[in-house]
């Protein structure tokens, strides 16, 4: 896959960072909401940041290894929940529209009865659904047999561009979740794969797997990292992750092409965009990481990224829940760097 980063803007960071040291605080005393502030600012291009408008992407798929046992809910699970996001149920949706977060839901894959999806009705005007063209394709059993091939690959990649390109024109922020029974055992496999790690390192209870259902997981891990290990970074997305994981990569992709700002909810999201990091570390200065959840997996994997979550709230949900738990931070930070008075327009003496 081919996409064009921008770089940051040093003189919009000069110029933000200028500012932080003239409004009325302590140099510093606003911790990391005043470096969010400049870094924000020097992926936008200016000096006054901003994260909204914003919008919420969540695609949906479901997986052949969840008929191995891997999880203890069943496949039908997904598009229950899809239906769920779409009249409002899911807690997802639930903390968009608290904080005014428009919401797209993306069919990339889902088993089911999608025409009750397709026709749901929508309860207002901040969600959305729609199904990418990718989502009849077939899918493989990821212990055997890439999950996809390069055609299914690029489509998947493509819808998660398209999902971008429908969001308003002036959207700052973009957060990217997912949901598909069985994809924390994909994010296993390609961390494990990516970086090297051993599968019972990285796999984690998901969904509540435990005993023989973990057991299952962890050998699917490890036969898949047998089979992908030494791959590219994108061909290690292609062999062992599914359809919302390459959507994901695209959208973001996408997005910080459009300097927008992108936050990465939980291990799902974080396994779908680390390849795109290893291929081009320069994505790294437009991408915040929302926070470190429960899953084993997903702290090795920050760690390996050698980035810094902004919450370790114990979330393991997905879904981008993690990423819409942190937006208010980003919010603030771009509040307070944008309208507090300085010291000479407040009348207030500065330190000596």
């Amino acid at each position: 896959m081919r996409w064009s980063m921008p770089a940051p803007c040093e003189l919009s960071r000069a110029a933000a960072a200028d500012r932080q040291l003239r409004l009325t605080k302590p140099p510093g005393s606003l911790g990391r909401l005043e470096s969010l502030a400049v870094e924000i600012a020097a992926w936008q291009a200016t000096d006054r940041p901003q994260v909204r408008p914003a919008s919420v992407l969540i695609f949906a798929a479901d997986h052949p290894i969840a008929q191995a046992d891997v999880s203890p809910y069943p496949q039908s699970v997904t598009a229950a929940m899809v239906k769920n996001f779409i009249r409002g149920g899911a807690a997802s949706v639930v903390m968009a529209q608290t904080l005014g977060v428009g919401v797209q839901v993306i069919d990339v894959g889902v088993v089911g009865p999608r025409e009750v999806i397709s026709r749901a009705a929508l309860p207002n005007s901040s969600i959305s659904f729609w199904r990418a063209a990718v989502a009849d394709a077939d899918e493989a059993d990821i212990r055997w047999a890439d999950a996809m091939t390069s055609d299914v690959f690029a489509s998947a990649w493509q819808a998660g561009c398209d999902a971008v390109a429908t969001v308003l024109p002036d959207t700052r922020c973009v957060i990217l979740g997912e949901m598909g029974i069985a994809n924390s055992t994909l994010a296993a496999a390609v961390t494990s794969g990516l970086c090297n790690f051993a599968p019972d390192q990285v796999t984690g209870p998901g969904t509540g797997a435990a005993g023989s259902c973990l057991a299952r997981k962890i050998e699917a891990v490890g036969q898949v990292r047998a089979r992908v290990s030494g791959s590219p970074p994108l061909e290690i997305l292609r062999r062992a992750g599914g359809r919302e994981l390459a959507a994901i990569a695209g959208a973001a992709t996408a997005a910080l092409a459009r300097r927008m700002v992108v936050i990465v909810d939980g291990f799902i999201a974080s396994a779908a965009i680390a390849p795109v990091l290893a291929v081009d570390p320069a994505a790294r200065a437009g991408t915040i990481f929302s926070h470190v959840g429960s899953e084993p997996g997903h702290r090795a994997l920050l760690e390996w990224l050698k980035v810094s979550p902004l919450l370790a709230l114990g979330m393991a949900l997905g879904e981008g829940t993690g990423g819409l738990a942190a937006f208010p931070l980003l919010d603030l930070a771009c509040a307070t760097h944008n309208s507090m008075l300085t010291f000479a327009e407040a009348g207030v003496p500065d330190r000596v």
